[in-house]
């Protein structure tokens, strides 16, 4: 099973692109065991297993076995994550790879192992690879394939013909549809490689952005600085349970056994674990409750019974109860002010 986490906001763009192009959102949403409320916030944490489904029953139900390339044209890099509109707000492509190695992680969070950085360039004599440093890439391709394809679209998107990209080695089998990699990513590629790398242009480091916006990068960058903290702290016990707990917050039924089961451990592990970063389970769950349902009631489009029903109360008054307790208001007095 694949660890880490992708942003919200990156996985509701592949559940978009899916729907948009002929699949069922509730049969997806349901096969991978999530909730709209996810969605609420695009900054939101999903575990790195369901993104991967997504993706393969996105293929599977819109009946293209190139969906993740086909993914990468059709929906830009800004709809789907801060980290795009930081790219494009730098001022050539240099600056944007050094951004992107800066702050991916908040788009996919995966295993780079001791590397430092996802995306290295790496000269040999007269060529410049830029490698995909990520661990065990063989266990989802499909990210393999739109992460380049994210590359050559974006690019194409913006500059057309220029050249950029020479050939393209990639580490996992051919695939039967391997034609679509001539189709998207017009390049050769060499499959069953000994890495995951595109040989690039060396002027393509110098190719100057669009939309160069030195404020709205130090904006962007300040936001992403603080998400990026915040995802440091999700590798704590605490964050890693609420990341697991969010999705399923309103089916009010969440224990710590379930939670426990989830995380890969066992329950005195976890209760340890929490204990060592000094709170309970019923402690994390009460709080994420009161955080979450915040959040809804500041957003305006959900009402009090139904932010009741996301953060999994059954009983609108005794949510109401709860939220009291919490801030010292009822849930409507509270909406209304904020």
């Amino acid at each position: 099973m694949e660890k880490g986490s992708v942003s919200a906001g990156y996985l509701k763009s592949i559940l978009d692109y899916a729907v948009d192009k002929g699949a069922s959102r509730s049969a997806l949403l349901a096969a991978v065991d999530l909730d709209d409320a996810i969605f609420a916030d695009a900054d939101n944490r999903v575990p790195m297993e369901k993104f991967r489904r997504m993706m393969q029953l996105g293929a599977a139900h819109t009946n293209n076995p190139a969906f993740s390339l086909d993914y990468c044209w059709d929906m830009p890099f800004v709809r789907t994550s801060i980290v795009g509109l930081i790219a494009e707000s730098t001022a050539n492509m240099g600056e944007a790879l050094a951004q992107l190695n800066r702050y991916g992680q908040l788009v996919a969070e995966v295993d780079i192992g001791t590397a430092g950085k996802r995306f290295a360039l790496v000269p040999e004599g007269n060529e410049l690879w830029l490698e995909d440093t990520r661990i065990n890439p063989n266990e989802f391709p499909e990210l393999t394939e739109s992460t380049f394809g994210r590359f050559i679209c974006e690019f194409r998107r913006h500059f057309g013909d220029t050249p950029f990209v020479k050939r393209i080695k990639v580490t996992h089998e051919r695939p039967a549809h391997y034609k679509d990699y001539d189709r998207v990513l017009q390049a050769p590629v060499e499959f069953a490689a000994d890495r995951n790398a595109m040989e690039i242009e060396t002027s393509w480091l110098t190719v100057e952005t669009d939309y160069a916006d030195r404020y709205a990068f130090g904006i962007l960058s300040k936001h992403a600085d603080a998400l990026m903290k915040e995802l440091e702290s999700s590798k704590t016990i605490k964050g890693r349970a609420e990341s697991i707990m969010i999705p399923v917050l309103h089916t009010g039924e969440l224990t710590m056994d379930q939670v426990a089961e989830k995380m890969g451990l066992s329950r005195q592990s976890l209760y340890r674990g929490l204990k060592a970063e000094g709170i309970s389970f019923e402690q994390l769950r009460d709080d994420l409750r009161h955080k979450m349902a915040c959040h809804y009631l500041a957003e305006k489009k959900v009402s009090a019974n139904e932010t009741a029903y996301l953060v999994g109360f059954s009983d609108p008054s005794a949510f109401s109860r709860a939220f009291k307790r919490w801030t010292g208001q009822a849930p409507g007095s509270w909406q209304a002010v904020g």
